[in-house]
């Protein structure tokens, strides 16, 4: 049995599986979903119908973070999962707080009770920390926690591109352009068609 993917090219969690899949090289049939159309067979798959989902011989992964370590524990040939601890609660605030308030300033009409100028206040207390700790990466080099969380500076970012630039991280901005011009970044945002059942299969990366 392939290994199946059901991914959406810009969410940010499936960008990251598509991240680690590519650094591992860990074949795939990348199955492409689109969100308002979700087919039968992906929503049998995924308990929370949700994107990134990987179904395997053995079990389905349903979370983008287990499925980025669930294919380096196969193959790390970069040694992203060989990181100091803190790395794993970098990833934790991103997912929580930063995540949180970076919905509520890009989504604000879906949290009318939310002012999105202090939401996204709240998400650049994180992104300045973060600038504090980057040199050229996160640590001494890049590691899964880096992956982890470039998706989700991407799409902050880009809710307000000039604004951003103008933040005094000159260290996160620098860090964030080297992934948006890297081949890697190029690789796992290839244009696919939307999958329909009876397709012949796509192999990624």
């Amino acid at each position: 049995m392939t290994d199946t993917l059901y991914s959406f090219r810009r969410c940010p969690y499936a960008m990251r599986a598509r991240l680690a899949l590519a650094c591992a090289a860990q074949p795939v049939e990348l199955r492409e979903i689109v969100l308002r159309d979700k087919p039968p067979a992906f929503l049998a798959a995924s308990p929370s119908a949700t994107v990134p989902c990987l179904v395997t011989s053995e079990q389905v992964l349903d979370e983008s973070l287990d499925i980025m370590t669930w294919a380096l524990r196969r193959n790390d040939p970069e040694q992203w999962l060989q990181m100091p601890k803190s790395g794993w609660d970098w990833i934790a605030r991103a997912d929580g707080p930063f995540k949180r308030a970076l919905d509520r300033t890009k989504y604000a009409s879906r949290y009318p009770s939310e002012d999105a100028a202090v939401q996204r206040q709240q998400a650049a207390l994180f992104l300045a920390d973060l600038d504090q700790q980057i040199d050229t990466w996160i640590f001494a080099r890049a590691t899964i926690a880096d992956y982890a969380i470039l998706p989700f500076v991407r799409q902050f970012a880009f809710i307000d591109k000039l604004w951003f630039d103008q933040q005094p991280w000159p260290h996160l901005q620098a860090w964030l352009e080297r992934f948006l011009i890297s081949d890697r970044f190029e690789g796992i945002m290839k244009k696919y068609p939307q999958w329909q059942q009876g397709d012949p299969a796509t192999t990624f990366p």
